[in-house]
């Protein structure tokens, strides 16, 4: 893992690594956090997935299937706004380091949207999540800059599925058609789409306390975990204040238990978005 030199909660983000989010919608930082700082958060990370912090209704599920399938069974284990049901995370350094990449890669005025994991178990060959780009399941807004981190609290390699990409996806004229993937949106909150024939791929490994951050709309998904171990990641999203709050007036708060008049209403109900 490369160490950076000690810069309290900020990451020195480079101007290749702005070229790069710019250019292709993604970008792979190194050593986000340190293995010690990964270690203390993967502490608190393990009690939510062994339950003992509640977390209630549809924000604890499996991406990998619907939310009737039992808990023993999940092979994407999704824990949605885990700060909300555990306050003790409110700007722990996974977000305050979060944020200064953010600023630096969108500019002033971002603040956290949402926060998430994502556990893939051990030899689940299913823990697919489908080629998707995230603005699909978001409502439009007149500024849609986003920097979503995706933080690898395990080495994230291509046998325990890592994310992968389709470059410069982000400057299309418009979204791909997506679909639920498992009955309706009141069955699952998956989305997905299906890649062209012109697309090219590619799998981003990484190391763990590495970060890749991606914008709204490059696509991305990720394979299946054929290992022993867990392949964990700590998402955070990063949009304008402006987006947030538009977002919350509509009674949308990226929960999976947000109503699904609130999902229709935002236009996320499962028909394909153009725009």
């Amino acid at each position: 893992m490369t160490e950076q030199p000690s810069r309290s909660h900020e990451y020195r983000v480079t101007d290749e690594h702005r070229r790069q989010f710019a250019e292709n919608g993604f970008v792979h930082l190194t050593g986000l956090l340190t293995e010690a700082e990964i270690d203390e958060i993967a502490v608190d990370y393990d009690r939510f997935l062994r339950r003992e912090i509640d977390v209630p209704g549809k924000d604890y599920c499996d991406m990998a299937g619907d939310y009737g399938r039992d808990p023993s069974d999940y092979s994407i284990v999704n824990v949605m706004l885990p700060r909300r049901y555990y306050p003790a995370w409110v700007d722990n350094i996974v977000e305050l380091r979060a944020a200064s990449v953010a600023r630096q890669l969108c500019g002033d005025g971002m603040e956290l949207d949402y926060d998430q994991l994502l556990a893939k178990q051990p030899h689940k060959a299913d823990a697919v999540f489908a080629w998707h780009q995230d603005m699909a399941y978001w409502p439009d807004t007149p500024d849609t800059r986003t920097a979503t981190v995706w933080l690898a609290i395990d080495d994230s390699t291509i046998e325990n599925g890592c994310m992968r990409f389709v470059p410069a996806t982000t400057h299309e004229d418009s979204l791909r058609p997506h679909a639920p993937l498992f009955g309706d949106r009141g069955s699952s909150h998956a989305l997905g789409t299906e890649l062209r024939d012109t697309d090219v791929a590619v799998t981003v490994p990484i190391k763990k306390g590495d970060c890749t951050v991606h914008n709204e709309r490059v696509l991305h998904g990720s394979g299946g975990n054929h290992t022993d171990g867990f392949r964990r990641a700590y998402i955070l999203a990063f949009r304008s204040s402006e987006t947030v709050a538009t977002e919350r007036a509509l009674g949308f708060t990226h929960s999976h238990n947000d109503g699904l008049d609130v999902l229709d209403d935002v236009g996320i109900d499962g028909q394909t978005r153009t725009s």
